[in-house]
């Protein structure tokens, strides 16, 4: 460490400011549901996601971190100029939506700014092209999985619940098994979101010559999954608002629905090395559940609002990353 650049000190910092408004920011996908279904009080809903969200990378590996940090650009295209042009795009877009109470993706936004600043920098030659498709399909197919599971996974507990001849007071049951979803679903988000953060450390310890292959070191884990932590624990409360009431009335059934949809899905990307919104899944997955019970219940004009903001992020992130390493950081190297 002694021996970085003052770059690169200042990369690691940025990234884990990053790590930690990931966590901030996205704190809110995991516990909205729990907290508006009631099933935890808000700050033990924080601390129990916060306690999974790190625990995550440990668990279930770093095959993200490895996507994001080495198949996307190509080694000899990456410098410390590139890297910090991506992280302070994708650290100014989410600061912009989670002021505006926006849930966007700090994922694309990450994304954007690393292709933004890599096209600025050396053009399309950069640019891996199946480590591109392998990102981006996992980026734009997964909401669509959670909208589709959300539904999925709705309608079979209600069927189950219509079997069992379950009475009203199946929510105590739904609301006590939350504790168990709950933390499936910030274990998994932890072990895909808290990667990228991974990923943008050990590639500026690649490019310093630090290491001498991309090898994710055990205190680059540990780092990145604390600054997760740490943010998730004092929690986005706006986006909390926007994800756990502004789609509808959330009820224990819907949480407990789209928590199974959700970490199903966030889970099996971080396995395959896929680097997935966890916004967008479980907006999405909200959105399915809520449908699933009566497509007029979903309130689609905020769902239009949130599409918007998810559609921007990589082309604004991009632009920004783009332009800052035009006029401002690129003459680093």
């Amino acid at each position: 460490m002694a021996s970085l650049p003052w770059q690169a000190l200042v990369i690691l910092a940025l990234a884990l400011v990053f790590g930690f408004l990931n966590g901030l920011h996205d704190s809110s996908n995991i516990v909205a549901t729990i907290i508006a279904s009631h099933a935890m009080r808000p700050r033990t809903a924080l601390w129990v996601t916060a306690l999974a969200n790190g625990a995550g990378p440990f668990l279930f590996g770093v095959a993200v971190a490895n996507t994001i940090g080495h198949e996307v650009v190509v080694e000899s295209a990456i410098s410390l100029s590139l890297i910090s042009s991506a992280l302070v795009a994708a650290v100014a877009w989410s600061v912009f939506t989670w002021q505006l109470g926006i849930p966007s993706s700090s994922s694309h936004a990450l994304i954007g700014g690393i292709l933004g600043a890599a096209l600025v920098a050396h053009g399309l030659q950069a640019i891996l092209v199946d480590g591109l498709i392998k990102v981006m399909v996992a980026l734009f197919i997964s909401p669509v999985l959670g909208l589709i599971v959300g539904y999925l996974v709705m309608k079979l507990i209600v069927a189950l619940a219509d079997s069992l001849a379950f009475s009203p007071r199946i929510n105590a049951l739904l609301r006590g098994s939350q504790w168990i979803t709950g933390t499936w679903l910030a274990l998994s988000h932890g072990a895909n979101d808290g990667q990228k953060t991974m990923g943008i450390i050990t590639m500026t310890l690649v490019a310093t010559g630090t290491l001498s292959a991309f090898v994710v070191p055990l205190w680059v884990i540990i780092a990145s999954s604390v600054a997760i932590a740490l943010g998730t624990v004092f929690g986005g409360w706006s986006l909390i608002r926007t994800l756990g009431r502004g789609f509808y009335h959330v009820r224990p059934i819907h949480s407990l629905s789209s928590q199974i949809a959700s970490a199903a899905i966030i889970l099996s990307a971080a396995l395959l090395g896929g680097p997935v919104s966890t916004t967008q899944v479980v907006g999405s997955a909200i959105m399915g559940a809520g449908s699933a019970e009566r497509l007029n219940m979903v309130r689609w004009g905020l769902t239009q609002r949130i599409a918007l903001a998810w559609m921007l992020t990589i082309p604004i992130s991009g632009l920004i990353g783009g332009l800052l390493y035009r006029f401002v950081l690129g003459s680093g190297g």
